[in-house]
Formats: structure tokens, sequence, C-alpha cells
């Protein structure tokens, strides 16, 4: 997630400098052909690039609202996550009367949860949720394709042995229970987003109007501008594919990227919260932003 207010121009030239070089292919190719093959034959209206022009601001206008929209609600479901997970570990620890130790286990299990998620979210191997497991849990674990939600299975067996021996009642059973299942709704609602793929039938339209556009663009302007029209072609449509770029790399909020949602802060933060409610001593660092720009 960025953290400054300007985008600097590197970091926009870094993600489209391809599109770029092919943008100015196409309006030197353009320039030419206009030059020395129709010149003159006849005139190229200008309403053609004008048409193009407002049906590519409706495509870019569609896709990065839709896009913003998945980043924000993968941000909404983090959010949530680190609210129900203090209102979890405050819960265990101040309501189990007798049992602290499966209490202390079941807070540790959580943030192994948090951590599994997170990895099966980027696509990563991160196993370092393994080090808050038993060997009994990760002996169950490993026969499950889905780890996180395998853990939450043991949370509820656990829970439930809890309710068992008494050492929580029936209220704060439903309680903590419901927690559990705001834990499991997070996790499908991040897993929807992660596996939906955008309709790629509006990228694609969207990335054939720009090129339609930059070439019969160059080639009206061509008439009055000359060989300038290869720089003011590129420039107008650079202004296009810039905005298209940057919208679309929040389709996938949960990448491991500058764009995406911080990850690796927020469940650091999670854990660090947890930890200290614990009382324990070896408390990780925060999560460090790169090059004071951007967070993961």
């Amino acid at each position: 997630m960025l953290l400054i207010q300007n985008i600097r121009l590197s970091r926009i030239l870094r993600n489209t400098w391809q599109v770029d070089l092919i943008m100015i292919v196409s309006c030197t190719g353009a320039y030419l052909i206009r030059e020395y093959l129709i010149a003159y034959h006849f005139e190229i209206p200008s309403i053609i690039p004008t048409v193009l022009g407002t049906a590519i601001a409706f495509f870019i206008g569609f896709n990065n609202n839709q896009a913003y929209d998945r980043w924000w609600e993968g941000r909404k479901i983090w959010g949530s996550l680190v609210n129900d997970s203090r209102s979890f570990a405050r819960c265990l620890i101040n309501y189990v009367d007798k049992d602290n130790e499966v209490a202390k286990k079941m807070v540790f299990r959580h943030i192994a949860f948090l951590y599994a998620l997170k990895a099966n979210l980027r696509g990563t191997v991160d196993e370092i949720y393994i080090k808050y497991l038993s060997e009994e849990d990760l002996k169950e674990i490993e026969k499950h394709s889905n780890a996180h939600n395998a853990i939450l299975n043991i949370q509820s067996r656990d829970l439930q042995i809890l309710s068992k021996t008494n050492a929580v009642d029936g209220f704060r059973f439903i309680e903590i229970n419901e927690m559990l299942t705001r834990f499991s709704d997070s996790m499908g609602m991040s897993e929807r987003i992660k596996n939906t793929i955008f309709p790629t039938t509006y990228t694609y339209l969207t990335k054939v109007f720009i090129w339609l556009f930059v070439v019969t663009f160059t080639l009206v302007i061509s008439q009055s501008a000359g060989i300038f029209s290869i720089f003011l072609g590129w420039l107008i449509g650079f202004v296009f594919v810039s905005t298209q770029i940057n919208g679309m790399s929040l389709v996938n909020p949960f990448e491991n990227n500058s764009a995406g949602v911080p990850l690796n802060q927020i469940t650091r933060t999670i854990e660090i919260n947890l930890l200290q409610m614990l009382g324990e001593d070896e408390i990780p660092e925060p999560v460090k932003p790169i090059n004071e720009e951007y967070i993961l």
C-alpha cells in the first residue's frame, strides 16, 4: 500500500515503458503511412478519434471503479480481522476461568491462522505460522489442503472442550464461537476476491481501443502538426495507458506489490498486539515501509 500522496514519475514509467514503446512505434508507423501513402488521397475525419476517446473513457472508468471496489472490500475484510482478533484474544484471556493454557494455545493458533491465510492469498510459501502450532496440530493440518480452514476447525474443537469442562459458560461460549464464525466469513470473502477473475473482456477491449485511438489520433493530428504528431499521439495515449494500468493494479488486492492491501503489516500488527496481551517477552518488530514509499 502506498504511503505517499504523490506518485513518482519513475514508478509510472516502470509500469508503462513497454506499452510506451509500442505506442511510439505505432505513432511513427501511423505518421509515415499518412505522410507517404494517404496524404494526397483523402483526409482522416476527426470524429473517429473523438468517438474512440469517449468509448475509452467509459471503459477505463468502469474498470477502475470495479478494481477499486475489489481493493476496498479486501481492505475492509482485513480491517475487521484486526478488530475481531483483538476481541477474540481478550475474551479467551479474560473469560476462561480454569484452563488458561488452552486459551493461550488458542491465541497462538489464531496468529498461525492469520499467517496461513495471508500465505494462501498471496500464493507464497510462508511457513512462519508453524512456530505457533503444536506438533499435534501440525500433523492434523498436514492432512488438509486448506491449512487456515483446518486451524479454525481445531479452534472450534478446543472451544467445545472449554465448554464441556465449564471453563467458559454458555453465554461466553456463544460469543467466542460467533467470532470464529466471523473469521470463517472473512476467510471466505478473501478467497472469493482472490479466486474471482476480473472480466478479461473489459481489459482486452480497453487495450484495443487505446491502440486504435492512438493510431487514428496520430493520423488526424499529423495533418496539421507534422512529425510532432508522433510525440502528441504518444502523450495522449500515455494519459489513457497510465490511468488504465494504475487502476488495474488494484484488481488483485492481495498481490504482493505496492498497490495491494498491506497484509504483512496487518498480520504483524495483530501478532504484536496478541503477544503483548499474553504478556510475552519476545515481540517481533513492526513491518517497516520500503523506501518510505510503500508497505507490503
